[in-house]
């Protein structure tokens, strides 16, 4: 077996076959833990009651757990495609989804089965499958039939084989600017991250990979796939408390985490102190400060920020523990075998140190969208159009911001990072989100929602805004301003800019 034949390997079958007694799953929320044999049996069940036909595109409402595992790799072993949708999103929003995908068949929890049945019915899937009778685990509601240890034929069952090019997964983007964009991610895709991921991270046969992010995001996902090619344990939990996460770092020994910012910044408020087993604490999804990245380096938490996307099956760059001590602004190096350009608004590379938009290119990069033309919009010839800016400093590098996100006011153009990076200089703001606001006079107006400091007590607006005065050219300077308890997040962790640009116009 050599890594040119895993794109068309069933990797819990491979598993199963070479490592069958090693831990493959444990759901932390209750203790439950399944081997490579005991998970291989499982899919097989699960496979045969499925029952889809190669290519068949099979959407999950399912929440992070054994449930979305075990559906991935039976989707997989019958040669289908897995279409994640978000379990907790509005009947209308999960239409839209589903209608881009075309499902011939859904899985559902029992929580879920009304949504299910009721987004089946809109979008004409005649095929659902409910867990809680299917053989995800011993005791979910399982008859004893289809307990896993009396499945009969589990070796038997043929895997299907899956060609590099074969759509393995279908993810959803945040859509935090606009219509959601179903992401076609192959299995080369996903497997050449996996490989990418282990050169920056490092592989150890004892790790244990924690993921307590939303699954149907790809940096959920992403470690399903990584820990099987590993033949590492997945640890799954739905909590995102930080007493919770401290407590199944110690208790299962989780060498590794995938978490958002604010989850980090949660452990730190917290006083986490990671043990000496935990090797890396991976943050994305949304920008991390660097001065939170800073406070981690100080209170010894491995702290890795990414820049990834789910047009690349994950991380582009990663910066390691050290790499992020020394330069806590930037994402770090691209991963092996992704190539990173900066190009200006007429395309052409710009010159070393200056800001373009970022351009990669590699394995990982999805053949595009569900929609040909939002295909043709952000991709071209293997290259991905990420619509974010950045600059390169000896080959690191560092993100400032997106195109769309820019404000131009008065014909001046302004970043809304920068501008919210400077409020967070001020001793009582611990986080900020800028946006541009319509204005008759100017076209747009910078507007700033601001999270103080707790502990600041009042805060005077006046003493703010005179800090705003002494801080920011006239165009800059946010001309409306709400304080704000958190700022509004999707799921993944990025603001929701169109949530703070409707509560600032409220404030107007």
């Amino acid at each position: 077996m050599t890594p040119t034949d895993w794109p068309t390997t069933d990797l819990c079958r491979l598993r199963a076959t070479t490592t069958p007694n090693r831990t493959a799953l444990v759901d932390a929320d209750d203790g439950r833990r399944w081997t490579y044999r005991e998970l291989d049996d499982v899919v097989t069940t699960l496979a045969g009651r499925l029952d889809v036909e190669t290519d068949a595109r099979v959407g999950t409402l399912l929440s992070t757990g054994p449930r979305l595992v075990t559906t991935a790799f039976a989707v997989a072993r019958l040669g289908g495609t897995l279409v994640l949708l978000p379990p907790d999103e509005s009947n209308d929003s999960l239409v839209e989804k589903a209608s881009q995908a075309s499902l011939d068949g859904l899985v559902t929890a029992t929580e879920t089965d009304p949504l299910g049945e009721s987004l089946a019915s809109r979008c004409d899937v005649d095929r659902i499958v409910t867990l809680h009778d299917v053989p995800t685990a011993p005791g979910d509601g399982a008859s004893r039939r289809d307990d896993p240890s009396d499945a009969t034929g589990t070796a038997t069952m043929d895997a299907a084989e899956l060609g590099p090019d074969h759509t393995q997964v279908v993810v959803f983007t945040s859509g935090t600017t606009g219509t959601p964009k179903g992401v076609r991610v192959t299995t080369s895709n996903l497997r050449s991250s996996a490989v990418a991921s282990a050169f920056r991270l490092g592989v150890d046969p004892d790790d244990r990979w924690l993921v307590p992010l939303p699954q149907h995001h790809m940096g959920g996902f992403a470690p399903v796939v990584r820990s099987a090619l590993y033949g590492t344990t997945l640890v799954t939990t739905r909590s995102t408390e930080p007493h919770e996460i401290a407590r199944i770092v110690e208790d299962i020994r989780c060498t590794g985490t995938s978490v958002v910012p604010t989850m980090v910044r949660s452990l730190l408020e917290w006083g986490w102190d990671p043990p000496s087993h935990l090797r890396f604490v991976l943050t994305g999804g949304a920008p991390t400060p660097s001065e939170l990245v800073t406070a981690c380096g100080d209170a010894g938490i491995p702290i890795c920020p990414s820049y990834g996307a789910s047009e690349t099956a994950s991380q582009i760059a990663t910066a390691t523990p050290d790499q992020a001590r020394r330069r806590p602004d930037s994402v770090g190096h691209p991963l092996v075998g992704t190539s990173i350009e900066l190009v200006g608004e007429d395309g052409t590379p710009v010159d070393q140190g200056e800001t373009g938009e970022v351009i990669v290119s590699g394995p990982t990069v999805s053949p595009g969208y569900l929609d040909p033309a939002q295909t043709a919009a952000a991709f071209e010839d293997g290259r991905f159009r990420t619509g974010d800016l950045g600059h390169l400093d000896d080959g690191a590098l560092y993100v400032t911001g997106r195109r769309s996100d820019r404000i131009v006011t008065g014909g001046e153009t302004v970043d809304p990072t920068e501008v919210a990076h400077t409020l967070c200089e001020h001793r009582s703001v611990t986080d900020a989100a800028v946006v541009g606001l319509r204005d008759d006079r100017w076209g747009e107006r910078v507007g700033a929602a601001i999270v103080l400091d707790s502990d600041a007590g009042d805060v005077d607006r006046a003493a703010l805004e005179r800090f705003c005065d002494d801080r920011f050219a006239p165009h800059k300077r946010p001309r409306t301003i709400a304080f704000v308890d958190t700022l509004p997040r999707t799921d993944s962790g990025t603001v929701d800019r169109n949530a703070v640009r409707t509560r600032l116009e409220t404030d107007r």
